[in-house]
């Protein structure tokens, strides 16, 4: 493995470790209107990052090798919001706003629920990144290192907030400090290891890149629909977390369009 692709699949966990260590710089909760702002920032990322990053380069792909274009990106994009869909409905976790948790009892604390709830978004990013740089590594593919980098820098800038978001409830709930700190960071661990696996079997995976890109696009929109955009949309004010939402669209459209 190249030092480039170890510092890409490295960097969207520097993201959610430097969010969460604003529970050592901050007082109290995150208000209502900036956490709403900060979710929506991350789903418009998401969002951008699953079409300009992972749908479209697949389709080209699949362009580029004959047969029908849309075939792959169809296939992927519903296969991963399948497998996030079971993972949701299997995986024991429990979000922010909620009492009750989800998923097949498992008698966990609630800061370990709360913590897998994370860890479930950040699996699909991780895979993201990793099957992006493990394209970039393949002679043909269509994807540059470049891109690569722009997809995990989006997916870092949007970990900022996601880590602080984790962290500063646990802390404000009386957790301490470093403890509040450690769980927000393990949340972002998923992301390199799902990334390492993904770039070890490249040789493997090669063959099927436009259906994994896809596969990776669909686990990603899942959880935009299916937490991100509710939360930040819940109560009052909902519009801040539209304004968040475009922004980090234009973001990572720019970073993709610009870097890629």
């Amino acid at each position: 493995m190249s030092a480039n692709a170890i510092i890409g699949i490295l960097i969207p966990f520097a993201g959610t470790a430097l969010g969460s260590a604003a529970v050592f710089l901050l007082r109290g909760k995150i208000l209502p209107r900036v956490q709403k702002l900060l979710l929506g920032f991350a789903s418009g990322v998401m969002i951008a990052a699953s079409v300009w990053s992972l749908l479209i380069p697949a389709i080209d792909m699949a362009e580029a090798r004959g047969g029908p274009a849309w075939l792959p990106a169809l296939t992927g994009f519903l296969a991963g919001i399948a497998f996030l869909l079971i993972l949701d409905s299997v995986v024991p976790h429990q979000h922010l706003d909620c009492d009750k948790p989800e998923g097949c009892p498992a008698g966990l604390g609630k800061n370990t629920m709360l913590v897998l709830a994370v860890t479930l978004h950040n699996l699909p990013e991780g895979m993201a990144v990793g099957v992006v740089f493990a394209g970039a590594q393949q002679a043909g593919s269509g994807l540059t290192l470049a891109a690569a980098f722009a997809l995990s820098i989006g997916i870092a800038l949007q970990n900022v907030p996601e880590g602080a978001v984790i962290s500063m409830p646990l802390a404000g709930s009386g957790a301490k400090r470093t403890r509040s700190f450690l769980l927000g960071a393990a949340s972002g661990a998923v992301e390199p290891l799902g990334a390492l696996i993904t770039i070890a079997l490249t040789d493997i995976i090669t063959p099927a890149l436009p259906y994994i890109l896809s596969f990776a696009a669909g686990a990603m929109i899942y959880v935009v629909v299916e937490e991100l955009i509710p939360e930040s949309q819940a109560g009052e004010h909902s519009n801040i977390g539209t304004i968040g939402a475009a922004i980090g669209f234009a973001v990572m459209m720019v970073l993709d369009v610009a870097l890629g």
